[in-house]
């Protein structure tokens, strides 16, 4: 794993625990948001592109790449950037944004309108796994982000996007088979599988739905010479995910620290 990606991930684990790396910044800054299906996220990088100030929150606003709750989705954006505005001290204009690959445009401007509606405007779209790579800098592989409902799968090629696609599968899927194993709600298995201290267990509970992840990747990159897979996401973070992965598709598994914070960075890189 390159050493400035391990920092820059490090970094950005302190910003999104609240606490600004440098509160008297006034530069240009860099602005990315990711409305997930399982957590939204908001991250703010400064002039070197670097973690500056950010924020995440658990919740169910977006189904599938679907904005399901509008009202919803603009409050709890709004809240997340006055809340980043006041560790900064001075207000976001702009934001780049994500999009699960082959979701129908119509879909996609409900995303910015989310944005607009929070007080940001729309500077730029990215499918996920594509911001993510503005982070990983990969040039051959596939970068595969597991979000919170879907799978989804871009193949990089002389450091270009030549092939992307998506499908159902994603933290949703772990946490609601946590939740019938262990007979419990859905909200007390999204908490138990995000317990380092169960995640032996809950690997164990999960193991069908990993493998159905890795026969997704598996199927997918079929038709290209992948070298390396390198998983980000949340749910890359679950024990074991990419040893399955590897096992399902025969290819080096790599999963960076903090996976879940690498597209919403990535994409804050696309906002120029």
């Amino acid at each position: 794993m390159n050493p400035e990606l391990e920092t820059i991930l490090t970094q950005a684990q302190d910003v999104f625990n609240q606490r600004p790396s440098r509160p008297n910044y006034h530069g240009p800054v860099h602005v990315g948001v990711d409305l997930g299906t399982a957590y939204t996220v908001l991250a703010v990088l400064d002039a070197e592109k670097r973690p500056l100030a950010g924020r995440y929150q658990f919740a169910q606003i977006v189904r599938d790449g679907l904005v399901v709750d509008f009202i919803g989705a603009i409050q709890l954006l709004k809240k997340m950037k006055a809340e980043v505005e006041a560790d900064l001290g001075f207000q976001l204009e702009k934001a780049a944004t994500t999009y699960p690959p082959g979701v129908p445009l119509a879909e996609v401007k409900a995303t910015r309108n989310v944005l607009i509606g929070a007080g940001l405007e729309c500077s730029h779209f990215v499918d996920e796994p594509t911001g993510a790579n503005a982070l990983l800098q990969v040039r051959d592989g596939a970068v595969v982000d597991i979000g919170g409902g879907t799978t989804g799968i871009a193949i990089v090629r002389d450091g270009e996007v030549i092939y992307t696609a998506d499908e159902a599968t994603g933290g949703t899927h772990f946490s609601l088979v946590v939740a019938g194993a262990l007979n419990v709600s859905f909200e007390e298995a999204e908490r138990i599988k995000t317990d380092p201290a169960q995640s032996r267990m809950v690997s164990s509970v999960v193991y069908p739905v990993m493998q159905k992840v890795g026969s997704i990747v598996a199927r997918h990159i079929q038709p290209y010479n992948v070298e390396t897979i390198y998983l980000v996401g949340g749910t890359s973070s679950l024990a074991d995910i990419g040893e399955v992965v590897h096992d399902m598709t025969g290819v080096p598994t790599v999963i960076p620290p903090h996976p879940m914070f690498v597209t919403p960075l990535g994409v804050a890189m696309t906002d120029d």
